[in-house]
């Protein structure tokens, strides 16, 4: 539509106008030249639109607005805006609600790692983990942690080491290392606020959000200071879990490790 000064005193367009000398609207300028303008519209869009999902514009679980509003926004065809958004779907970004719109994801790892554990207790029924801080400690990455994370193996990350507890016993013992200064908000927290779930907890207090992560498992021994964390004796199989935890942009953001021991640990796969 028109603005106001587009138009002459009897409502007409200003046959002298030329579009094209128009100011770009923000947005669609930021679409149309802050990419590769080799790259379809509805890609520049898609990039345009992911990276305010990284910006924290629109946070995870929060619904974006209407395909027509964005397209009026963005100064594009509805049709396009609806490729692109459902290029973001497909990507693991946006999901649709229907009825409802389209809302940023929010990924629920919950706790994921215990898919691999047998979580029963002694009378077989199942049963919560909880978590325990060990300690933390600003050490260097070291050359695992550092490749992983991107930051070299002198950089100084934050270092976790947390056990995690089944019916008070001891399953589960993590050693994490987060990325500094991104999770400095994360090393000043009291030991107590460790009890809950690591992901929403970086959310809240970091403003970091783990879209994705990789699991790779493989199994060892359980040195002296894992045993005695877990109560097995030393040289005890133990399942070893390593992550790496992404955020909304791509970017490594969490190394962990994770060792069980081995008799509580199964397996379970479909294959069709």
């Amino acid at each position: 539509m028109p603005n106001a000064s587009d138009v002459d005193r009897a409502g007409r367009p200003d046959p002298g106008r030329d579009p094209r000398n128009d100011p770009p609207r923000p947005d669609a300028a930021r679409a149309e030249t802050g990419a590769d303008q080799r790259l379809p519209i509805y890609q520049r869009l898609k990039d345009a639109l992911a990276e305010r999902i990284q910006d924290g514009h629109w946070r995870p679980g929060e619904a974006i607005p209407a395909e027509s509003e964005l397209a009026s926004d963005f100064g594009v065809a509805l049709g396009t805006m609806r490729k692109a958004i459902e290029g973001l779907v497909a990507q693991g970004l946006l999901e649709r609600h229907q009825g409802r719109g389209t809302f940023v994801r929010r990924v629920d790892f919950g706790n994921s790692l215990f898919r691999f554990f047998r979580l029963t207790g002694k009378g077989g029924g199942p049963l919560a983990p909880t978590q325990r801080l060990l300690s933390r400690r600003t050490a260097p990455a070291g050359r695992e942690a550092g490749v992983a994370l991107g930051v070299g193996t002198e950089a100084d990350v934050l270092w976790l080491r947390r056990l995690r507890l089944v019916d008070d016993e001891p399953l589960v013992v993590d050693e994490i290392a987060l990325p500094l200064p991104r999770f400095a908000a994360v090393a000043a927290l009291p030991a107590a606020a460790f009890a809950e779930l690591l992901y929403p907890l970086y959310e809240r207090i970091a403003g970091v959000t783990i879209a994705r992560a990789v699991d790779r498992i493989g199994f060892g021994r359980a040195s002296a200071a894992v045993a005695k964390t877990l109560g097995v004796p030393a040289g005890d199989p133990v399942v070893v879990i390593d992550r790496i935890a992404y955020g909304l942009d791509g970017e490594p953001l969490e190394w962990r490790r994770s060792r069980g021991p081995a008799d509580r640990f199964s397996y379970e796969t479909e294959i069709r």
